[in-house]
């Protein structure tokens, strides 16, 4: 009978495999607009031109580019210089309600429509992340509501 080779090597690095996966990391378009490119390369195609402050999450980083996937799970590249480590979310629901406190029962302090960009004041925390619209006005959000954080 043959023996077949011993599991416990082949666990071993199927457990290191995994511990090599990275959170998500997100950042956002630094102070100016910049070009999305479906290349690491400014002689790639422009695909688009990403508004300043517009979040995205970072997949891949490699020789000054990264390569960002947007709110609509679009992928392109853009030059790393271009992001800033500044957070920003994007409203994904109508009516987004910001409450004084992370819970439903708290009173709301604002309302904001699908779409609209909000920096994030503090790291998300039992379903819940602090916001803040550049008016000034902060409250606390369902990060189920937001994308980005």
């Amino acid at each position: 009978m043959k023996r077949s080779a011993p599991l416990i090597p082949v666990l071993l690095l199927t457990m290191l495999g995994a511990s090599a996966a990275h959170a998500v990391e997100y950042k956002s378009v630094g102070n100016n607009p910049a070009v999305l490119y479906n290349a690491p390369t400014e002689k790639g195609r422009k695909v688009f031109v990403a508004p300043r402050g517009m979040p995205v999450e970072v997949v891949l980083t490699q020789a000054g580019w990264s390569k960002v996937r947007d709110v609509a799970g679009d992928l392109a590249w853009i030059e790393a210089k271009a992001l800033s480590p500044k957070r920003n979310v994007i409203v994904t629901v109508a009516n987004l309600k910001l409450h004084t406190n992370a819970e439903e029962a708290s009173a709301i302090v604002a309302t904001a429509d699908k779409g609209v960009l909000l920096e994030l004041a503090a790291a998300p925390s039992a379903g819940w992340v602090k916001l803040k619209h550049r008016d000034g006005q902060t409250g606390y959000a369902k990060s189920s509501e937001v994308w980005g954080e």
